[in-house]
């Protein structure tokens, strides 16, 4: 691949230099890039604010913008660093230039223009942002565009008072235009803009992702990195992280993973950026505390996506975490790394510029575990280190070990740096509560665990003490639903010493009325400290009490599933993905079924009540009607955590048949993979899906 920046490795203090985050060195260094000519630092560090797109969809309004900024304001938010407040797509008007060839604001949504709206926005202690499209204006294929226009454009948003711009590239794209060529192009208009204001310029070009096409590479967003610092304050480095309303976890993720394939772009000025922030768009508390720690050690822009006017204080809370903040801001710019080998559980370390480091445990599985790494693999060097969990505010000391018990989905995210003075508190990891056998059958390691009434199940909870000094007369209590009972086993050791762990076993039971749904296990860890006193965690981890199993030869897309999910969308019963047309392949419709698009994993609890599964799978008729691209998926059949079928690559010209034993299956689980090229046009099918119970 042809580079066009200088690339130059530059050692930083105590670190060693790192090329990529597949397997980085523990010390965590960055590479820089050079710029071929000098500019303004207009944001040292990633900027932070607010964007239409997710919250208000394609047509936001001038109330509808003012009423966001002023609740900025008054939330608190502003004061937290969220400047910038962005009207994105779909703010000009149906024809977007005047005769004399100058953008036009739709009149129905700003009926005052757009100048007004932006000192209002200033008189808020605020910042604006807008948004255009790097190529030609193309009607029917995209509603806005600066090609040819450029200086044109720059000039009029610098008049309009403006202080960031984002382009996007469904135009450019549309018109098969080089996107280093004409972002270039457009950085320039918008430094030289008439006004010789100031503006941001966001840099979008997410529609060529790999997941959505075969697009030569110099097109790719996964390819802005390598011109991008030069002339652009962030840069998109992925598809978009959802859609309108819809921003899920393992797209959080997937858009994480593609931000960090070039650390070594970011610094200060100039940053990756993986797209928005999404909290209660689709994903738990949990989730969106994990988008945000993974945001804020990638040094990335954070820009909420979400009405912020309708969000809880819990997502307002994270939102706005001081610590968690401060690590996002951090003025070394620097994007945290890997250490070690990507899996399910990570370790992700970011070099700050007082020397500490920002250190993420993250369990991208479906069970909580106790996660841990050291302090040498993190780039440190001692033998007493402050840890301060950024979102608890905890602060104790350790003597080399950083752990952390993380829930599924979930991320610890410490402060760690040298220790002086008297001992601190030791760091003790209170475990989750997890349940590792169901009636004697082991629970798959990493699986989410299923319980149903009448069930008996063993739930352990590990405490460790990774501090110099030993804890004493360590105790758990296990809190349950009411109705159910637990029951401790064995006793409980008289101190726990400096680098050992305990495990707390219980047997917990339900009541066979046990109400399905969601439930929560909480461990109460308490422990002496010398000088302390009597210290005491609470952690907790939700279980699904499952539905009953089906029962006689039932339909089972018509059972109740536990959870299902859908590369987009949401899985569609009887119809293919997305509704609107019924289940089809080869020519053949199935009157039942369901549909989804991959990755997907759709549960059902069978209870070791079912003898026989029958399915036709394959990919749905309905991608005969686009290109050529994508439309490849694997099938599997997966029993308390062992595979019973596997169809391998199907692409729309493959159906197999299923025929499997279910006999002693508690949990059943559909599995559907994109086949590794993405999930673009993979509309998947399980038709006829028949049980035996």
């Amino acid at each position: 691949m042809k580079r066009h920046l200088t690339v130059l490795l530059v050692l930083l203090t105590g670190l060693l230099a790192v090329s990529a985050p597949a397997h980085a060195d523990p010390a965590a260094g960055t590479v820089a890039v050079t710029a071929p000519a000098p500019q303004q630092v207009l944001s040292p560090t990633p900027y932070m604010g607010w964007n239409t797109y997710y919250a208000l969809g394609g047509d936001p309004t001038e109330a509808e913008v003012k009423s966001i900024a002023d609740f900025l304001v008054s939330s608190g938010l502003r004061d937290a660093g969220y400047q910038y407040v962005w009207i994105d797509g779909n703010w000009a008007a149906p024809t977007p230039r005047n005769s004399a060839g100058d953008l036009v604001p739709n009149p129905d949504q700003f009926p005052n223009g757009l100048k007004p709206l932006v000192d209002y926005i200033h008189a808020k202690g605020l910042k604006a942002g807008i948004y255009t499209d790097a190529g030609p204006y193309i009607p029917g294929k995209c509603g806005l565009g600066s090609h040819g226009y450029y200086q044109r454009d720059a000039d009029q948003f610098a008049a309009w008072e403006f202080d960031a711009v984002k382009a996007d590239y469904l135009c450019g794209i549309a018109a098969n235009l080089d996107p280093k060529t004409v972002y270039t192009e457009f950085a320039q208009a918008l430094r030289n803009n008439a006004s010789g204001r100031p503006m941001i310029f966001n840099l979008c070009n997410p529609v060529t992702s790999p997941d959505w096409g075969n697009y030569p590479e110099e097109q790719q967003s996964t390819h802005s990195w390598t011109y991008a610092p030069a002339i652009a304050q962030s840069w998109r480095t992925y598809t978009d992280v959802g859609f309108v309303g819809e921003i899920k976890y393992k797209d959080v993720l997937r858009n994480y993973d593609a931000n960090a394939r070039h650390p070594e772009a970011a610094g200060p000025g100039h940053f990756n950026d993986p797209d928005y922030l999404g909290p209660e768009l689709g994903m738990t508390d949990e989730e969106f505390r994990t988008q945000m720690t993974l945001w804020s050690v990638a040094a990335a822009p954070l820009v909420i996506g979400s009405d912020v006017r309708k969000l809880s204080k819990t997502s307002l809370d994270i939102l706005a975490d001081p610590d968690v903040l401060a690590i996002d801001q951090d003025s070394a710019g620097i994007q945290a790394v890997r250490v070690g080998p990507a899996g399910t559980t990570e370790t992700w370390v970011k070099r700050l510029a007082n020397g500490d480091r920002a250190v993420v445990l993250l369990n991208r599985g479906d069970s909580p575990t106790t996660l841990t790494t050291t302090a040498p693999a993190v780039g440190l060097s001692g033998d007493r280190f402050t840890l301060k969990n950024a979102w608890t505010n905890q602060v104790t000391e350790s003597a080399g070990t950083i752990s952390a018990a993380v829930p599924a989905h979930g991320a610890a995210l410490f402060r760690v740096g040298p220790a002086t003075g008297k001992p601190g508190v030791p760091h003790v990891v209170a475990g989750l509560p997890q349940v590792t056998q169901v009636g004697g059958d082991a629970v798959p390691a990493g699986a989410a665990p299923v319980v149903a009434g009448g069930d008996q199940a063993r739930v352990e909870v590990t405490v460790r003490n990774d501090g110099a000094q030993p804890v004493f007369a360590p105790r758990v209590e296990l809190t349950v639903p009411a109705g159910w009972t637990a029951r401790p086993l064995g006793e409980a050791p008289k101190l726990l010493d400096s680098n050992h762990l305990v495990t707390f076993a219980f047997t917990v039971t339900l009541p066979a009325t046990a109400a399905p749904g969601n439930a929560a296990l909480t461990a109460g860890t308490s422990y002496e400290v010398i000088g302390k006193g009597r210290l005491r965690q609470e952690t907790s981890t939700p279980i699904v009490v499952a539905p009953a199993a089906p029962d006689g030869d039932v339909a089972l897309s018509h059972h109740q599933w536990i959870s299902a999910t859908s590369g987009w969308m949401s899985p569609t019963v009887d119809q293919s993905v997305g509704g609107g047309s019924p289940i089809s392949m080869l020519g053949q419709v199935y009157p039942t079924g369901i549909g989804v698009a991959s990755p997907s994993t759709i549960r059902y609890y069978l209870g070791d009540q079912c003898s026989r599964l029958t399915a036709t799978v394959g990919i749905d008729d309905a991608v005969r009607n686009v290109g050529p691209e994508g439309g490849t998926s694997t099938f599997q059949v997966i029993g308390d955590g062992r595979v019973l079928f596997d169809s391998g690559v199907l692409t729309r010209d493959d159906i197999r048949q299923v025929d499997i034993d279910l006999t002693g299956v508690r949990a059943l689980d559909l599995v559907v993979g994109d086949a590794g090229d993405g999930g673009y046009n993979d509309r998947a099918n399980w038709a006829g899906l028949n049980a035996t119970c």
